[in-house]
């Protein structure tokens, strides 16, 4: 560049202020479509509020409405079917518009936009979540089997310390992805933050006689737990895979713990898997409970572990047992229903 003449230099200086120019005009066209963009998404949230507002004024006018003749009771019917379409719409414009945070997002994140307006990133950011879970699991894994067979306090503050930053991770990309249309919800979302409690816990147990005597088991039921995970990201993802291919499902929904109604088509080889996690989350409750009895017991967090586990062990066992009630009902209705129509 120093060898050049200062004509040279010039002629390049000239190309680049054109450059210059250019950028500047791009750049004034790009605030004015930002601005456009910004005005026309609040117009669509409000539009979206009232369509919503005037939905739920319409169902309870609905509701109360007199009907007498059968030209009614179909006009009725008829209108019905039509709010609960317009509704899927309404859900589905929700999904590309931006959202307030929620509170636990206001704690962490304060009042930033988390919103991704462009599908493809949405997906991107889904499909990145997904490779986090599986990548995080896998470590984990590792990382409790070395446990097992060595006893290092230093081992055991890594390990816990994953589980805490893990599990943190999980609730906040989580809470992402609903704002950004996942359907996520319940008690699995609950179950999340519950564990992080959990991993919160145990990582200020100090050494001692009892944290000895619970050491072993929790290595082996985290352990379990890794490979309960891995074995639940491979299933649900096919079955969403397989889902979406024919319609029936989302494209932001996610694999999460737990057996869903959704899992019900195809092999169900998971269940016998997760009512095992499920007793040994009892079992971890009762033994913390024996040793919190413990004369020599003089930590909080034996007792304190014992009640996040039993409420862990009932929030997933109740919960799936609902899930598998509910189909099995359906599937016995709908078996009944060719039968009945046969006799009629």
């Amino acid at each position: 560049m120093s060898s050049e003449n200062p004509l040279t230099l010039k002629d390049e200086w000239e190309v680049l202020d054109k450059e210059f120019k250019d950028l500047e005009v791009n750049h004034k066209q790009f605030s004015k479509v930002v601005d456009e963009l910004s005005k026309s998404q609040s117009e669509c949230t409000k539009s979206v509020s009232h369509q919503w507002y005037r939905l739920n004024q319409i169902s309870e006018a609905l509701e109360k409405c007199p009907v007498e003749t059968k030209e009614e009771i179909d006009l009725v019917e008829s209108i019905k079917q039509q709010i609960e379409s317009r509704k899927l719409q309404l859900e589905d414009i929700q999904s590309a518009l931006p959202r307030k945070n929620g509170l636990y997002l206001q704690i962490i994140l304060g009042s930033v936009n988390v919103t991704i307006v462009n599908k493809e990133d949405s997906m991107k950011y889904k499909e990145e979540y997904e490779r986090f879970k599986l990548t995080v699991t896998v470590i984990i894994l590792c990382l409790s089997a070395q446990s097992i067979f060595f006893s290092y306090r230093a081992l055991d503050a890594i390990l816990h310390f994953l589980l805490v930053w893990y599990y943190c991770t999980l609730t906040i990309r989580e809470s992402i992805l609903v704002i950004n249309g996942s359907r996520m919800k319940g008690w699995w979302r609950i179950n999340h933050f519950i564990t992080t409690i959990q991993a919160g816990v145990i990582i200020v147990w100090p050494d001692g006689l009892m944290y000895d005597q619970f050491r072993r088991q929790f290595t082996f039921y985290t352990c379990y737990i890794s490979i309960l995970q891995f074995l639940q990201f491979n299933y649900q993802l096919g079955c969403l895979y397989r889902l979406r291919a024919l319609g029936e499902r989302h494209k932001m929904d996610i694999t999460i713990e737990g057996f869903h109604s959704w899992m019900w088509r195809g092999l169900s080889f998971l269940l016998p898997f997760l009512y095992i996690g499920y007793i040994f989350q009892l079992y971890n409750a009762y033994t913390l409970y024996v040793l919190s009895q413990h004369e020599k017991c003089i930590e909080w967090q034996v007792f304190c572990s014992s009640v996040i586990f039993f409420i862990l062990f009932v929030g997933n066992a109740l919960t799936t047992s609902r899930v598998i009630h509910q189909k099995l009902t359906e599937k016995f209705a709908s078996s009944l229903s060719p039968a009945q129509d046969k006799a009629d």
